[in-house]
């Protein structure tokens, strides 16, 4: 996907999230962790995240399941899976304004149980990560990332 494709891909989702009402606002306050509860079990939340950002034609990397690790090092761990993905054109902006953002892109946004067997998306705000790094030249994109992020997630939020 060239540039221009991925930031009007990228703006179409901001349009719906402003418009559908599914962004919900981080904290800016604390870590920056945002944690949406899932309306689905752990496999289908998982299955629906990726999904969703195929749909979006976002570059999907990698799926880390930590549980299956933690069984391998003879831990047990209750189900965790770390989805990593990003849209290079928006992403990189992040790295051109300072390199260390490297260490918050590309996205990842984590799927846990918890032990009552609630499943829970995990993923840091994109205001707190401009904030960490001091990033104030990107209000733009950041902007964007969070409302795609908010687009993504929303696709197994619970009411």
């Amino acid at each position: 996907m060239d540039r221009r494709t991925a930031i009007k891909s990228a703006a179409a989702f901001v349009g719906f999230v402003a418009t559908t009402g599914t962004a919900q606002p981080a904290s800016l306050e604390g870590d920056g962790v945002v944690s949406i509860r899932s309306a689905y079990g752990f496999d289908e939340t998982v299955r629906r995240l990726k999904a969703d950002i195929a749909n979006k034609k976002i570059m999907f990397f990698d799926a880390i399941d930590q549980a299956k690790l933690a069984s391998g090092a003879g831990i047990e761990l209750r189900p965790s899976t770390l989805l990593i993905f990003g849209n290079p054109p928006l992403g990189i902006q992040f790295l051109t304004a300072k390199p260390a953002a490297g260490l918050d892109w590309p996205v990842r946004l984590l799927v846990t149980q918890d032990s009552s067997g609630q499943v829970w998306a995990t993923y840091t705000d994109f205001a707190w990560i401009a904030r960490r790094h001091g990033i104030e030249n990107r209000e733009a994109a950041f902007k964007m990332a969070s409302a795609v992020i908010a687009s993504i997630v929303s696709s197994v939020a619970s009411d």
